[in-house]
C-alpha cells in the first residue's frame, strides 16, 4: 500500500468549488481507477483555505497510472484557476513488520 498526501492552498472564495471537485474526482476514482482504495478530504482548522487530500492506493504503479491519465490532467488544469500556490504532494509507502 502507498498513501499520498496532496496539500493545497485554495484561493479565498473557491473553497466550496474545491470541495465539490474533490467529490467528483472521488466518484471517478471509485468507478474507474484500478488500484485506488480510498481518499478523504481534510480542511485546516486554523486556515480554512488549506486542504489535505489523503489517498490510499494498492501500489505505486496504480497511482502513477492515474496521475498520467487525462482525467488527472484535466483536474490539474481546472485546479490552476482556484489554487493559490503550487500544491505539495507526498507519497508514502506503508512499512510492514
Amino acid at each position: 500500500m502507498i498513501n499520498v498526501g496532496f496539500y493545497y492552498k485554495v484561493k479565498r472564495g473557491f473553497e466550496k468549488d474545491f470541495e465539490n471537485k474533490f467529490k467528483e474526482v472521488l466518484s471517478y476514482l471509485r468507478a474507474n481507477a484500478d488500484g485506488f482504495v480510498d481518499a478523504k478530504l481534510y480542511k485546516n482548522v486554523d486556515e480554512p483555505s488549506e486542504y489535505l487530500i489523503y489517498s490510499v492506493w494498492r501500489d505505486l504503479d496504480s497511482f502513477k497510472k492515474f496521475v498520467s491519465s487525462s482525467a488527472y490532467k484535466n483536474t490539474v488544469n481546472y485546479g490552476k484557476s482556484i489554487i493559490e500556490s503550487k500544491p505539495i504532494h507526498r507519497i508514502l509507502q506503508e512499512i510492514n513488520d
